[in-house]
């Protein structure tokens, strides 16, 4: 099975688009969890590809993709957001257990300077990061504390070295037992901007969000495991109007008269050939152009307080949010 793809990297889409195309059920090789919270309108979304040829369907490595969804998760909510990093927290740890003794390096991905794909650098700027306090002042950490320490690196317009060099030369030299990487992400869908969180144990590659392919971060480079956390914070304007004729189109549908010339033409769209239209059609006016809500700057700090809070609680199990203010600057 091959379907076109529009652009996504979550892994829940991507199973989506490709059930909507096939509509044979399950994908062999892909199995699918779900839970359901009501009372935060959450939903929790396990898919687990287990073998090659799942992976060849989804364009994904083999692993397992978490993805928690919530409207509320782009809402000014403290009290929901208690329950959000707390489920952060608790998936994390479901995706690699960890030990007392282990040493975790987290990487903020992305460029500071550009509010969208900031998640990563807010992220890191409100860890607990106890690597340098264990080496020189061990007396003063407590024992339920592990060794972390953190980096945003940039990106390669910013420091002319690929992020995976960074990262690479880092993990060779302070030897971590796990990296955790934070990125923005790009959606398929507008609803799901900025209302889900995805966490994998496969990885990530750097830019792969807005199309551009760096060297990737996963065991096979770095040599340690590696889980990815990210938020879709964009999504390709092309895939915004395609979605939106797709709409047109289906309303269209409902209104004309069944088995009628009309009816048939729109029945027969091609769905592949309409996206290339479209985006044939945008590029001389718009070029690769991605779209962000208008309150992506509180939405993204909001975002990585929640996500940093919930990394704090998986790494550091002895503490609680009360004390996590007392170990960040």
């Amino acid at each position: 099975m091959t379907f076109f793809q529009t652009r996504t990297d979550l892994a829940i889409e991507a199973r989506e688009m490709i059930q909507k195309e096939d509509q044979t059920g399950e994908i062999p090789g892909v199995k699918v969890e779900m839970e359901q919270k009501e009372d935060l309108k959450l939903k929790i979304t396990k898919v687990k590809i287990m073998d090659n040829k799942g992976a060849e369907v989804m364009g994904k490595p083999i692993g397992t993709y978490v993805t928690i969804e919530s409207p509320f998760l782009k809402e000014n909510d403290m009290d929901t957001h208690e329950d959000f990093i707390r489920i952060v927290g608790k998936e994390l740890i479901r995706l690699k257990e960890l030990s007392e003794e282990d040493v975790i390096l987290v990487v903020g991905l992305g460029n500071w300077n550009v509010t969208p794909d900031a998640l990563g650098p807010k992220v890191v700027s409100q860890l607990v990061v106890t690597r340098h306090l264990m080496e020189y002042m061990p007396e003063q950490i407590d024992e339920s504390l592990r060794s972390v320490s953190a980096i945003s690196p940039g990106v390669l317009g910013i420091t002319g070295i690929e992020t995976g060099e960074i990262i690479q030369g880092i993990v060779d030299k302070i030897a971590p037992d796990v990296v955790i990487a934070i990125d923005a992400l790009a959606a398929r869908k507008a609803s799901r901007v900025n209302t889900a969180i995805q966490m994998s144990d496969t990885g990530v590659h750097p830019g792969s969000g807005v199309g551009n392919k760096r060297m990737g971060l996963n065991k096979e480079t770095l040599g340690v495991p590696v889980i990815a956390v990210g938020v879709p914070t964009v999504i390709d304007a092309a895939t915004l109007v395609n979605d939106t004729m797709d709409q047109l189109l289906d309303t269209m549908k409902a209104e004309a008269m069944k088995e009628g010339p009309f009816y048939e033409m729109l029945q027969n769209v091609n769905k592949e050939e309409k996206y290339q239209l479209i985006r044939e059609i945008l590029a001389p006016y718009v070029g690769n152009l991605f779209v962000t809500p208008k309150d992506i700057d509180a939405t993204i700090d909001r975002l990585a307080h929640l996500i940093a809070q919930g990394i704090n609680m998986a790494l550091h199990p002895g503490l609680d949010t009360k004390d996590i203010g007392r170990y960040i600057n």
